[in-house]
């Protein structure tokens, strides 16, 4: 594996901090947005959108911010984009004071990200995909990873088969307590199951699987790598392997001290064994995480993440 590319898509922006960042290829290029404003959870933090164009990424443009019904501000959090096979450009993101009182919000972009409707607040209920990108099914509906906090840390999904027109919503997967479990990524594995790998409190990543194209789960375990209680993110490589970014953090559930260092990736045949591969930063005491990784057109893997809270890196690799 051979990084190409490790750059910052940004050197100066009129927010403080950053975070959660997303990527997605469409046709016209790399798209990338994160949430920034003064603080994670300030009023002031809205949704950010760059786009590369010419070798290189566009100056930062603000392109959500967030109200409650009043017009009181409140904070964005966790920006998604996705583009299907056909449609426009989708940025799922959500407003609300808390993750456990936010509520899901969509724009779309017929443009590749140069101009967005207004927004949309998803039904009651639906949150859209919590931090990484949803998969378009073989039948054309788009099933979008999520989870809840509310109720201790569970998992679900939603699907919907018209572009967030109307939705469905399978119940939660975990009890939250056995297993706390948040912000699932999507693998196929090469039985044809669909399997969901993510966060946890209890200092591994979860897995579940599913054998009807997540409309139900069979019981969450535990897997093998390790979790700081820290967002991941992970896809299935064109050619059948799987790959997964995470800090390679050990530690005792409960006693992480925050630690976000080092940021790695691995890859896996089967979804359940990994090897690590690629240290992508290493300075101790630093938080290099929530990443975001697609595998372009080009076979390229292209990775965005948190820098230090006050940029977000882009690398890209050849895998």
């Amino acid at each position: 594996m051979l990084i190409t590319t490790a750059e910052f898509i940004f050197d100066r922006a009129p927010f403080p901090e950053c975070h959660a960042s997303t990527i997605e290829e469409t046709r016209s290029g790399l798209v990338a947005a994160w949430f920034g404003g003064t603080r994670e959870g300030a009023e002031d933090v809205g949704i950010w959108v760059s786009r590369h164009l010419g070798g290189k990424w566009s100056t930062p443009i603000e392109v959500a911010s967030g109200s409650d019904a009043a017009g009181k501000p409140l904070p964005c959090w966790n920006p998604i984009l996705f583009q299907p096979v056909k449609g426009p450009l989708m940025l799922f993101y959500k407003v609300g004071p808390d993750p456990r009182h936010w509520w899901g919000m969509l724009k779309t972009s017929a443009d590749a990200g140069a101009h967005w409707s207004a927004p949309q607040r998803l039904p009651d209920g639906i949150l859209g995909p919590i931090k990484n990108r949803p998969m378009q099914l073989p039948n054309g509906d788009i099933l979008c990873p999520s989870s809840t906090e509310d109720n201790g840390w569970q998992v679900h999904f939603e699907g919907t088969p018209d572009l967030g027109k109307t939705w469905t919503k399978t119940p939660p997967v975990n009890d939250g307590k056995a297993i706390e479990a948040i912000q699932p990524s999507f693998l196929r594995l090469a039985n044809g199951n669909l399997e969901a790998v993510g966060r946890t409190r209890q200092d591994r990543l979860f897995e579940i699987e599913s054998a009807d194209e997540g409309r139900t789960w069979g019981p969450m375990r535990l897997g093998e790598l390790s979790n700081p209680n820290s967002g991941t993110d992970a896809l299935t490589l064109k050619d059948g392997r799987h790959l997964i970014v995470f800090n390679n953090v050990p530690g005792t559930p409960g006693h992480w001290g925050g630690k976000r260092s080092p940021l790695n990736v691995a890859i896996s045949k089967d979804g359940h064994h990994w090897n690590i591969i690629l240290t992508l930063e290493s300075e101790p005491d630093q938080e290099f995480s929530y990443p975001s990784v697609i595998q372009a057109k080009d076979g390229l893997v292209h990775i965005v993440y948190t820098w230090k809270r006050k940029r977000i890196k882009h690398v890209a690799l050849k895998v």
